[in-house]
Order: structure tokens, then C-alpha cells, then sequence
């Protein structure tokens, strides 16, 4: 596909490219693997302490970033590692939220963490709501529900979308109105008040 035959091929691939590449050859993954394992190690670490803990962080973390290879979309000012940092620190906050409930708490951990945690409860609520505006947005036009997504999901603003989108805001605005009247009459039973 791409005359790919050995790893020194693409040792020289931005993050990106690899993770494209890496759909097609699951093998290539591992440069990946190799460029980020230790970092990601010491940040495992500084939350959890132990380092078998920390090891199987990382390890999920990195199947989670291959399973969701799809999902990664690069964006002006986000690169690959932030978003693969943030499912290291996802997975982190998981298994440190299941370390706190069976009774392993820690008494100092890595200060970024600790906000890291404040915004992961925030962020389960979120994650409900989530899911629900997903199960009406299937349901509607791709160019209104994908104006939404972007708009509460992904929270960017109308002036960044109308500049991925090439239109004006004010197209971009009138957009948002017509996407949002169209999920609450989507909702069923309320459901969409409720998440808006």
C-alpha cells in the first residue's frame, strides 16, 4: 500500500502518519509504542504508584488509542500526543477511582492529576448526557447533526466551525438554531430538553 517494509521506513513519520499507516499495518504500531511507552510509564507512575498498576495503564491505554485509531482526528493546535495523553489519563483516572474503592488510596499523587480528577467528575455526568444527544443525533440529517456534535460535544465555537466549514458564522449560527429545533422535535418523551 504504501511500500512499507520495515519500521526504519517511517522512523522519521510524524505521529499521525504512523497511526493512519498503522490501521492498515498493525505492525507499525509499535514505533508508536516505542516513542511514547516510557512517558506515558512515568505519568502511569506519578498517579498510581505501583508499578505493575502503572504497566497495565499503559498497556490499556495503548489498545485503546489502536482501537480508536478511527476516531483521532487531527485539529489546528491538537496533536496526536494530546489526544493520546488524555486516553492514558482516561484510563488512569478509571483504575484510580477503582483503587479508591477498594480502600488503596493515595496520599500524594501528581498534582496535574488531581485536577485531572476534578474534570473526570465533571466529566462522568457529561458522559451520560453524551451518550444520550449521540442516540438523537444518529437520528438526524448528517449536516445538522454534525454542526451539533461539534458545537456541544466537541465544544468548539461558530467561528471555528465555520472556518473548518469554509461558510460564514452567521450561516454557521443559523445552522446551530435549525440543528438544535430539529433534536428536540428528534427527542422523544422530553428526553431532548433535558440534554441541550
Amino acid at each position: 500500500m504504501f511500500g512499507i517494509n520495515s519500521i526504519n521506513d517511517i522512523q522519521g513519520w510524524d505521529d499521525e502518519q504512523i497511526l493512519m499507516v498503522s490501521r492498515a499495518q498493525p505492525w507499525l504500531f509499535s514505533v508508536l509504542v516505542d516513542r511514547y511507552q516510557e512517558p506515558f510509564l512515568r505519568k502511569a507512575r506519578g498517579i498510581v504508584r505501583d508499578p505493575r498498576d502503572a504497566e497495565e495503564i499503559v498497556q490499556d491505554a495503548f489498545t485503546k488509542i489502536y482501537v480508536y485509531a478511527d476516531k483521532y482526528e487531527p485539529q489546528s493546535g491538537a496533536k496526536f500526543s494530546s489526544w493520546a495523553y488524555r486516553i492514558l489519563m482516561n484510563t488512569a483516572f478509571t483504575r484510580y477511582q477503582k483503587l479508591i474503592k477498594e480502600g488503596q488510596r493515595f496520599t500524594a499523587i501528581d498534582p496535574e492529576f488531581e485536577q485531572f480528577i476534578g474534570e473526570m467528575k465533571e466529566h462522568s455526568a457529561f458522559a451520560e448526557k453524551r451518550d444520550g444527544i449521540e442516540r438523537i443525533l444518529v437520528r438526524l440529517p448528517e449536516h445538522l447533526s454534525s454542526v451539533l456534535r461539534l458545537h456541544y460535544l466537541e465544544r468548539w465555537s461558530q467561528e471555528d466551525i465555520a472556518a473548518k466549514t469554509g461558510e460564514n458564522v452567521g450561516t454557521i449560527k443559523a445552522r446551530i438554531h435549525r440543528a438544535k429545533a430539529a433534536f428536540k422535535k428528534e427527542g422523544r418523551d422530553g428526553e431532548a430538553e433535558a440534554l441541550l
